[in-house]
């Protein structure tokens, strides 16, 4: 089959998938509750995840039927040794156009330079707070100042696409919008909050618990003034884009709880282990590892991926009565 064979990646409702996440870990250096479980966490076995050739095989395959845009994630992509290497064989791939990573930032100061020079071009990092306290209650883990000083590495080596992930959580992040606000504005970073998704290991999460992004908003207005919505480019993205009027950056906002964005939705995943998944929610998966260590063709995974894709759901449906929670939580799927 020629590269032209392949057509592209549509599912039953008619969206064309252009977007991969690919976690490479499910380990990570801290354990935020909204991610991780409190107790001993067991990981996959080293031997069980995908290698570089392996997950470089894959994105060829799926280049080919329409997929431009990558994302690394984990778990903490930057526990996953020699990260750079794996950043460098996807940015050669033909009809890759862009690559990110999603970072909890911790280890930047070591990494920023040389993921730079193998072909990553934006980074979201991880902070939901400025106070150190509240970091520990959250992560439960020390490290504000090591992210503080990632996000510093990484500017300083030269990249202009930062953006900032920060989960909005009832009762405990309120106070954290404002100081948030101004140290993106002032540093000329995008800040993107995201409402609390029930993903957690713990089990413990309510909707009570969700922040929307409209509270948010009223909040950063009565702090900056006024915000204005920003017409996206891509009607795929997942945020809600505003400027602030007085000329202060912009702000984002991903409220998969309260405004779900699924009808426009193009992204499909491959976990660490080398699982296909439609959606973040998704309770099915897809063994590309099977194929890829076992003989399977390109052709093969190829219909692997568009089974996968043909079968995603209209939405995930965290507002309905059949909503099921996945048996995985976050880290384990990719962020």
């Amino acid at each position: 089959m020629s590269q032209a064979d392949y057509p592209p990646l549509i599912d039953s409702f008619g969206r064309v998938h252009s977007d991969l996440r690919i976690s490479v870990t499910d380990r990570c250096n801290i354990r935020c509750f909204y991610c991780m479980p409190a107790g001993a966490v067991r990981f996959k076995p080293r031997r069980e995840l995908l290698s570089f050739e392996e997950i470089e095989r894959f994105v060829g395959v799926v280049a080919r039927m329409g997929v431009r845009k990558l994302r690394l994630t984990g778990g903490e992509p930057l526990v996953r040794q020699n990260l750079p290497r794996l950043v460098a064989l996807l940015a050669q791939l033909p009809g890759i156009d862009d690559i990110a990573m999603t970072t909890n930032g911790m280890l930047l100061p070591e990494h920023a330079e040389s993921l730079r020079a193998s072909g990553l071009r934006r980074l979201n990092i991880s902070l939901d707070t400025l106070d150190p306290d509240r970091f520990q209650q959250i992560s439960r883990r020390e490290g504000l100042e090591q992210v503080l000083a990632g996000i510093a590495a990484a500017q300083q080596v030269g990249f202009e696409k930062i953006k900032l992930n920060a989960v909005a959580i009832r009762g405990l992040t309120e106070p954290d919008v404002a100081p948030l606000g101004r140290f993106a504005r002032e540093r000329g970073l995008e800040l993107r909050f995201i409402e609390y998704m029930p993903l957690d290991a713990d089990g413990t999460w309510q909707n009570e618990q969700v922040l929307s992004g409209e509270e948010i908003i009223e909040m950063l207005q009565s702090e900056f003034g006024p915000l204005e919505p920003i017409t996206p480019d891509d009607r795929s993205q997942p945020a809600t884009d505003y400027r602030f009027v007085d000329g202060g950056g912009t702000v984002g906002f991903i409220n998969p709880v309260t405004q779900p964005f699924c009808a426009n939705c193009n992204r499909l995943r491959l976990t660490a282990e080398g699982q296909v998944r439609n959606c973040l929610f998704s309770t099915v998966e897809w063994d590309a590892r099977a194929l890829l260590r076992g003989g399977g063709s390109d052709e093969q995974l190829a219909d692997l991926v568009r089974s996968c894709v043909w079968a995603k759901k209209a939405g995930h449906g965290i507002n309905s009565d059949e909503f099921t929670k996945p048996q995985r939580a976050m880290f384990q799927i990719g962020g």
